[in-house]
């Protein structure tokens, strides 16, 4: 296979300065043996512990600091395995493109049904946040290969500064009791559903990404629309 140009990122979340320096000081100090397939596995570890995190705390709300540790561990495993490749001078970019975001999937999809499963949560949210998440991830991908383009940031936040923001969120319930207590009922369509402190940060989270994806989709469409004009028949066919 001939070589792939790797598509620019584009990243500018809050964090991303101080980010890029913690990671190239860390894949610097890792040892031989490790590689970006290992870190890669321990970010799909994380995501797990994650999720189950998440549902165990349905028994103790303390079981959130297991939930908060696998955000940190999927952090350090998605986030410095292409580091680890770029300091070394090991990138695979066709291989690496392909697992990196195959397994993005997977790890998204396993936090969100550990939250759904928590009581903090209700699972109908959780997915929908899932599915809107996945569309976006879906026109990423998309100008990754039409524009060379691959934007990890949307607003100034990324997958860091979403699991940072799930870090305090964990951390407040565990110790206010009031935001786990905290409810109130609404009546849709003659269906009462009940919202809790958790479900209204999901649904701001949700809307963000809706804005996001609906806005992304339209300027694109638009650009792509000048790149690709319309050709009108002039009633010829082809042979």
């Amino acid at each position: 296979m001939e070589d792939r140009k790797q598509a620019d990122r584009i990243q500018t979340s809050v964090l991303n300065g101080v980010e890029k320096k913690v990671l190239v000081w860390l894949a610097k100090r890792q040892p031989k043996w490790m590689t970006s397939d290992i870190l890669t596995y321990i970010g799909i570890f994380g995501a797990f512990v994650v999720m189950v995190g998440y549902a165990l705390s349905n028994m103790n709300i303390m079981w959130l600091w297991l939930a908060s540790a696998g955000f940190l561990i999927n952090w350090y495993g998605d986030s410095l395995d292409g580091t680890l490749a770029r300091v070394r001078h090991t990138q695979r970019p066709v291989y690496g493109f392909f697992l990196d975001h195959s397994v993005d999937g997977i790890t998204i999809t396993m936090m969100c049904v550990g939250a759904g499963l928590s009581n903090m949560l209700s699972l109908p949210l959780a997915m929908a946040v899932l599915v809107v998440y996945l569309l976006l991830s879906i026109v990423v991908y998309i100008n990754a290969h039409l524009k060379n383009e691959f934007k990890l940031t949307y607003g100034g936040m990324g997958p860091t500064e979403f699991r940072v923001i799930m870090i305090i969120i964990n951390t407040c319930f565990i110790y206010i009791k009031a935001l786990r207590e905290f409810a109130f009922d609404i009546n849709i369509l003659g269906k009462t559903l009940s919202f809790g402190a958790f479900d209204i940060a999901a649904l701001v989270i949700l809307v963000l990404l809706i804005i996001f994806y609906l806005s992304t989709l339209i300027s694109d469409a638009k650009g792509y629309a000048k790149i690709d004009p319309v050709k009108h028949f002039d009633g010829k066919f082809e042979e």
